[in-house]
């Protein structure tokens, strides 16, 4: 047997290690205690004390292939060792009696130990590490990757003792397929392997369409769904790192897409609607087909319902009942009838609850049975300082399972907003913990189709914090440990980057604009009514608008001088692009002022006969359009972020749906263009004729003084 620290030693120990040392942990474990430093420079083993059994190898290989991509040798004669035992031995109880406060004998894990959770301590070798299952074993070897920080031959371990378990049992990401971007699945195998290193154990691909159903072929548009095929290999390969993958199919509504087609039409609420009319037999029919489908596609224990947001209830088919009897009644009705049908299936069924907590006395007088078979998953994507219990104790009063959903904030913004993400996420996950919640479902929703995934581990990552974590999670230590944890910065600089882009949206939010930096923003014409009326909100902040991203850009790039080995580089490309575009907010409407301020300039000299004013109008004209004009900067950034937009689209998605979105930057840098062209008309006229057009003849708005 290995020789142990002794309980003396440890006994010195008892602070938290986040207390008095540098680290960095996501998610942080319950009891941490950091002992030394050891030099990998002659690499590191990774053993099992006895035979591995096939998981707990399988976890072993996944930590070397991790380590292999980060330069360290993993070799059998390596002086720093990593032991795996499963608890049983007298060596995993020495183990976890040296991890445990006091170091208490330990004849057993504890239960609130037994599913996931595990234990370190430090031995004289390496690391020792143990667990009664073959989860607890994997979330340890994960816990032990990031106790492993530099690169090749700077690496080294940093040796702790933990007990570790999470205070959820359920920890999941839901992520939107339906709305424009799909994923290739070597890509979702990606998201399965990063959720699993964070101990995320639920995926939940979200269908509106987007599934392929044998029974309903009109649904999927072809190359932007998941056939079953693809469905069950994903399904296999996430089982292997600990994650259930739930399927959620909207059953009620958010069915636009396929109720556009003409064979749907009589289930429709309204025509060409969202909801199916629950009147119609034919629409429990297709829930009933497609779950079926799902049943043998997905086997875990649970499938999604959806049915959320039915604003049409009530407006076409079924007026005349919810004016009758109510619009909770007629949508509990209907969600009982789903229910019912699908019990067949052996399968907990999951429902969005932002509909049904309306209704707290009617979801206490459901039958147990629909109890049972449910779990409630209230949903809230704002900040809400005074708490979430108006949305979570519908449910668990009326004593539904229930699992929290926040979000992190990614949709319709040029870059995730993790201003509002990370302070909804933080407190809807601890006071669903506080009241009883077993399960987090943290939500990334795609709603304009702009949105990419590689922008989103920040806020993914600290959603599995928050659900990890006892309690209220901490946001200032996340935001200084991210940095290191997941791209391997020692410089602090991304974490700073990401503080940059979260100052940048607040200043919008701030401004008499009064909203952070939405995509529509990005888009906006400078030059159109809209356009001036927003200019005139937002025109104070936009050199500091611009002076935070651009120092985000700046930090990205001096944390990659710093470490060319630097991980996940896909996601630095977003942050990069995210900034960028931010920038370009600013500088369109700066840029937008000093054209319409030189143009005005010119057109007030133009009678003018002295040569000086004559060479002044030219000039103006020249900054306005040229080879280095102003709309000719506005034409390249765009062009520039098209190109970088696209490239990074490819590197998660298949190409379904980026037409749209590329047509969107061809669009704006046709408008440009056509501008160019007008202007340089306006300079012929002035070479030929020494007269120009008005500005308002060319499009081009009064300057901002004239307006005042």
């Amino acid at each position: 047997m290995r020789s142990l620290f002794t309980a003396s030693l440890f006994a010195t120990l008892a602070v938290p290690v986040f207390a008095q040392s540098s680290l960095k942990l996501i998610p942080l474990p319950r009891e941490v205690r950091e002992i030394s430093t050891t030099p990998l420079s002659q690499g590191i083993q990774i053993t099992c004390s006895s035979p591995c059994a096939p998981e707990d190898a399988f976890a072993i290989d996944d930590l070397k292939t991790s380590l292999a991509s980060e330069g360290i040798p993993v070799n059998a004669t390596a002086p720093v060792t990593i032991l795996v035992t499963r608890y049983g031995s007298p060596l995993s109880r020495s183990i976890l009696s040296d991890a445990s406060p006091n170091h208490q004998a330990a004849t057993d894990f504890p239960t609130p130990m037994k599913a996931e959770g595990y234990a370190i301590i430090p031995d004289g070798k390496g690391l020792a590490l143990t667990a009664a299952s073959d989860a607890g074993i994997f979330y340890a070897l994960q816990t032990v990757r990031q106790l492993i920080t530099g690169h090749g031959s700077n690496a080294v371990l940093h040796a702790a003792t933990i007990r570790d378990w999470p205070a959820m049992r359920y920890r999941g990401l839901s992520d939107d397929l339906s709305r424009g971007p799909f994923p290739t699945l070597d890509f979702q195998k990606k998201q399965i392997r990063i959720l699993a290193a964070y101990k995320v154990n639920i995926y939940s691909a979200y269908f509106e369409h987007t599934m392929q159903y044998s029974g309903h072929p009109l649904m999927a548009p072809p190359g932007g769904s998941l056939s079953q095929a693809e469905a069950r290999e994903l399904v296999a390969y996430a089982a292997k790192y600990h994650i259930t993958v739930i399927p959620e199919q909207e059953a009620f509504g958010h069915l636009h897409y396929l109720l556009n087609w003409e064979k749907y039409a009589p289930i429709a609420e309204t025509p060409h609607g969202q909801v199916m009319a629950p009147a119609q037999p034919d629409a429990q029919k297709l829930t009933h087909d497609m779950f079926a489908e799902l049943a043998q596609v997905f086997p875990g224990p649970y499938l999604h319902l959806g049915a959320d947001e039915t604003v049409e209830l009530g407006k076409g088919q079924t007026k005349a009942d919810v004016d009758s009897r109510g619009l909770g009644p007629v949508y509990l009705d209907f969600l009982q009838k789903i229910v019912a049908d699908l019990q067949p299936l052996n399968r907990k069924l999951l429902f969005w609850g932002d509909i049904a907590y309306h209704e707290p006395e009617l979801l206490k007088q459901l039958p147990d049975s629909f109890k049972k078979a449910t779990i409630a998953v209230p949903w809230e994507y704002t900040p809400h300082p005074e708490g979430f219990d108006k949305f979570i104790k519908p449910f668990t009063d009326a004593g539904f399972e229930t699992w929290v959903a926040p979000g992190i904030n990614n949709w319709s913004r040029v870059y995730p907003n993790w201003n509002n993400g990370l302070a909804n996420i933080q407190r809807f996950t601890a006071d669903g913990q506080r009241l009883g919640a077993v399960g987090q479902l943290n939500t990334i929703w795609n709603d304009d189709g702009e949105a990419l995934a590689n922008a989103d581990w920040y806020g993914i990552l600290f959603g599995a914090e928050a659900a990890w974590h006892q309690g209220e999670a901490s946001i200032p230590i996340f935001q200084s440990s991210f940095g290191q944890v997941f791209h391997g910065d020692a410089t602090g600089k991304i974490d700073e980057a990401q503080r940059e882009i979260m100052a940048a949206h607040q200043l919008l939010k701030d401004s008499a604009y009064k909203t952070d930096a939405q995509d529509l923003l990005f888009w906006q014409d400078p030059w159109n009514p809209d356009g001036q009326r927003i200019a005139g909100q937002i025109r104070p902040i936009l050199s500091e608008l611009r002076l935070h991203s651009e120092r985000a850009l700046i930090l990205v790039a001096e944390a990659r001088a710093a470490n060319p080995s630097l991980r996940e580089t896909d996601a630095l490309d977003l942050l990069d692009l995210g900034a960028r575009r931010m920038d370009l907010i600013g500088l369109k409407f700066q840029i937008s002022d000093e054209i319409a301020t030189s143009y005005a300039h010119a057109f007030a000299l133009q009678a003018s006969r002295k040569p000086e004013d004559r060479l002044e109008v030219a000039r103006e004209l020249g900054n306005i359009n040229a080879v280095n004009g102003k709309l000719q900067d506005l034409r390249n950034n765009y062009s520039l972020l098209r190109d970088l937009y696209e490239q990074a689209w490819l590197k998660s998605n298949r190409p379904y749906y980026l037409r749209n979105n590329l047509e969107r930057y061809d669009y704006t840098i046709q408008t440009w263009l056509a501008r160019i062209d007008r202007l340089r008309v306006a300079q012929r006229q002035w070479t030929n004729a020494h007269s120009i057009p008005a500005a308002a003849d060319l499009g081009i708005p009064a300057p901002p003084t004239a307006t005042k």
